[in-house]
């Protein structure tokens, strides 16, 4: 079946229908419809007009992402072939908008002669939320409709713009009220009786005064929020373009930009983020229509930072919560913190004051586990000890209706162990939040050997409704992102052993683009955290090698922000890590009971040293099936812990350096330092060995 379909109606207007669901996207069988359809009305004499339309839901949303990256992505007839041949039919084409409408659906609205939307309509062109530009005439035409200010800015943002707001502009010829077609085909009827000539933007001259002025002040602002991605100014460049050069010549400008964004690292990075997202949903044998349980009533223990965060995604989402403590006064203050953020919210105007009471309608507290019994989801979210685990979860085993998701928050503990505490393992699942709870977008969903299907599509599920980035972890100790980062903050121990400074180490991290520093992470953390895990590893497992300072500065109550004391000093009410004279003291004098003689080391040795401890330990997770795929562990760390987007995640920022380069600069490592960690893990060297890389692995 194709996806444009072919009809005449009322006996002289051709109506192209595209329909490639969900969003009609442009891929190579839907442009050849539309020029298959567009041939066929300029050969048939009886019509004497074109209807391009799409779905209620979509005229079209662009690119079809299934083709991203393939041949067919690029084949003839490309979209700005299809709309050169759209303009050059000697017959009236009306792009009938409704839905959505962005990126290359916008450019091919933009090519028909006449354009009628419905209020309500989406437009946009978002290519620079992949790192692109618009690439089909979008720069271009887009400011001879609605002007230069206003194409610039939609162009910069990405952002959709309700299609009412647009109004009065060149962009819309009419808006239909009631059905789409209905109206599209009236207004078809009215350009062949009025015999309307046929308007083609590109033949729309733009008199814009002092735009060299305006440029330049477009770059200067850009200068301040593009960071390190380089397509903002290519807008700036191909819209200044359209101003000042002949079409003609604006559309090289335009297409030589896209095609050097297309090849640029960022580019890549985000458009690996981009459809790593999509993965990551997907979970390999869980079909998409497995059926879900229904999630109306949620539990969560804890009313702690961790347990208030949790509670605020499911009220925020409008889903009742029974929030359980064990002190009536831990209780109290756990609603109140509650309270007192969405008060936060309303004094910034992103709440009223009417959003803000029918959300703490939704949330009642608790100190009996018996008010669980209707709750559908219950997660826990108390002390990271198995022990407390084994307590809560035979309660609820007990009280806990039959069928209800029972979760734990834990981040490193076993989840098949927790799901052995109960009757029911099947019904148990990790939802690993990431603090704070109610702004951190990742949820680790960690799947236990006994988790049904029907819970990790559930699950998933719920994980959309409040708006979370969930990725899938098998079970392990630390899963994948505390696994990893486990390694990354143990090499950067190493470093100031051998003598680098938790400043040092820090700027080198957070300059190369990571949000923070393994050592300003530390202190947010709370160092004792760390300790505690290290504590059981060195029973556990002893042939992994620690540098010992970090205990030291824990032994000596320095655990961070919250003690005002860490790797840095603390002031009251301040965050800001100021550097410590006495660490610097205390390390001297470590470095020299070991024997160490401090030697200066770049920050392109830290940098390596602690990202390829990352995609050594992800590659080892991938070996061990505890994620499906590479773009899983860049979805992890890309939305809880700080990497920089522009780079997309440890694994494919292995890819650009190249395997090859990173295998050597392990041996390197592994030479000097004697850490059998710097082994390469055997998926790094089949790839290596097979040409292949780690996101195509």
């Amino acid at each position: 079946m194709s996806s444009a379909r072919y009809e005449v109606h009322g006996n002289n207007t051709a109506v192209i229908t595209m329909n490639n669901p969900p969003v009609n996207g442009l891929g190579h069988e839907l442009r050849c419809g539309i020029v298959d359809g567009i041939d066929r009305a300029a050969a048939d004499p009886a019509v004497k007009a074109v209807v391009l339309i799409g779905s209620d839901r979509a005229f079209s949303g662009g690119a079809d992402i299934r083709e991203f990256g393939s041949p067919k992505s690029f084949a003839e007839p490309n979209l700005l072939t299809v709309i050169r041949i759209i303009e050059a039919c000697p017959k009236p084409v009306i792009a009938a908008i409704g839905g959505v409408c962005m990126g290359g659906g916008t450019e091919l609205a933009l090519g028909c002669h006449f354009r009628v939307a419905v209020a309500g309509a989406q437009i946009a062109l978002p290519e620079i939320k992949l790192g692109l530009l618009p690439g089909a005439g979008g720069t271009q035409r887009m400011p001879r409709v609605i002007g230069v200010e206003a194409a610039l800015n939609m162009i910069l943002s990405g952002n959709p713009v309700p299609s009412e707001k647009l109004k009065g502009t060149a962009l819309f010829d009419e808006f239909i009220e009631g059905d789409l077609l209905a109206g599209a085909l009236a207004f078809a009827e009215k350009v062949v009786a009025d015999k309307r000539a046929l308007k083609r933007i590109r033949d729309i001259k733009i008199d814009y005064p002092n735009q060299e002025a305006y440029f330049q002040f477009a770059r200067n602002m850009a200068k301040g929020v593009a960071g390190p991605f380089p397509a903002p100014f290519k807008c700036i460049d191909a819209v200044q373009a359209a101003v000042s050069k002949p079409f003609d010549e604006g559309i090289k400008v335009e297409r030589a930009g896209f095609i050097e964004l297309m090849g640029s690292p960022e580019s890549r990075a985000l458009r690996h983020a981009f459809m790593g997202e999509r993965a990551a949903s997907k979970i390999p044998d869980v079909p998409g229509d497995t059926p879900t349980r229904k999630i109306a009533r949620v539990g969560v223990i804890g009313a702690g930072t961790m347990g208030g965060g949790i509670t605020m995604n499911f009220l925020n989402a409008g889903i009742p919560v029974t929030m359980l403590e064990m002190k009536q006064e831990a209780l109290d203050k756990g609603m109140a913190t509650i309270r007192k953020n969405y008060e936060n919210s309303m004094k910034k105007g992103k709440l009223t004051q009417e959003k803000l009471d029918q959300r703490m309608g939704m949330l009642k507290g608790t100190m009996s586990y018996d008010d669980f019994k209707d709750a559908d989801l219950i997660i826990e979210a108390v002390f990271e000890e198995i022990g407390v685990k084994e307590a809560v979860f035979r309660k609820l085993d007990e009280v806990a209706k039959p069928g209800a998701i029972l979760a734990s928050n834990t981040s490193t503990l076993d989840v098949n162990k927790i799901a052995n505490f109960t009757k029911r393992p099947q019904d148990v699942v990790g939802m690993h939040f990431f603090s704070p709870a109610n702004v951190m977008k990742l949820l680790e969903v960690v799947r236990g050997a006994a988790t049904a299907k029907d819970v990790m599509a559930t699950v998933m599920q719920v994980a959309k409704k409040i708006r979370k980035t969930a990725v899938v972890s098998g079970v392990c100790d630390g899963f994948i992102g505390n696994r990893m980062i486990e390694h990354y903050g143990r090499v950067a121990g190493f470093l100031l052993e051998e003598g680098a400074t938790p400043a040092q180490v820090d700027k080198a991290m957070e300059k190369w683009g990571m949000a923070m520093g393994p050592f300003r992470m530390g202190d947010l953390a709370g160092n004792d955290i760390g300790w505690a895990i290290r504590k059981r590893r060195y029973v556990e497992k002893p042939s992994i090698r620690y540098a010992k300072f970090a205990d030291r500065l824990c032994e000596k109550g320095r655990y961070g922000q919250k003690t005002g004391k860490g790797w840095y000093l603390y002031q009251a009410g301040n965050r800001k890590a100021i550097a410590d004279p006495e660490v610097e003291k205390m390390l001297e004098d470590y470095r020299k009971e070991l024997g160490i003689t401090p030697r200066k080391i770049s920050d392109a040795e830290i940098v390596a040293r602690c990202i390829y401890a990352l995609v050594n330990e992800g590659a080892r997770i991938l070996e061990d099936g505890i994620a499906s795929r590479a773009s899983d562990i860049d979805m992890i760390y890309l939305t809880g812990y700080g990497f920089p987007l522009h780079r997309g995640g440890p694994m494919l920022y292995a890819d650009e350096v190249g395997l090859y380069n990173v295998v050597r600069s392990m041996q390197e490592f592994a030479a000097s330092s004697g850490d059998s960690f710097w082994e390469p893990a055997p998926l790094i060297t089949k790839c290596v060995a097979e040409g292949k890389s780690l996101t195509s692995a």
